[in-house]
């Protein structure tokens, strides 16, 4: 049997799948693992551009999600992404994201930085 926050967590990130389909983005990965480095929640592309996003949640308004997004956090994904383009031998334009789940409110933050 599965534990509350990892389903709490998959949910998220359907919702969030879900929500970048409905925006035009191409879902290319989904829990991407960089060997030591971490995970990348979601990877997509979108109008030429890769997308490497954090998803980040909380079941009511009352706790901001964004401040779970840390610098050690943002670090992993940036050094996963670059394991992820050095793998697949890609040389394209590619974008830190963080998509921000909010009770039912999804809010998506393109370029996010330290």
């Amino acid at each position: 049997m599965r534990e509350l926050p990892k389903l709490f967590g998959d949910e998220s990130e359907n919702i969030a799948t879900l929500f970048l389909e409905q925006e035009g983005y191409v879902i290319l990965e989904r829990n991407y693992f960089a060997r030591k480095l971490g995970e990348i929640d979601i990877i997509a592309k979108h109008d030429d551009v890769l997308h490497f996003i954090e998803v980040k949640s909380s079941k009511s308004n009352s706790f901001d999600p964004v401040y779970n997004l840390t610098p050690s956090k943002l670090r992993k994904v940036i050094n996963s992404a670059q394991y992820y383009l050095k793998v697949k031998k890609l040389v394209m334009a590619f974008s830190i994201d963080a998509l921000i789940i909010r009770g039912k409110e999804v809010e998506f933050i393109e370029n996010v930085t330290l």
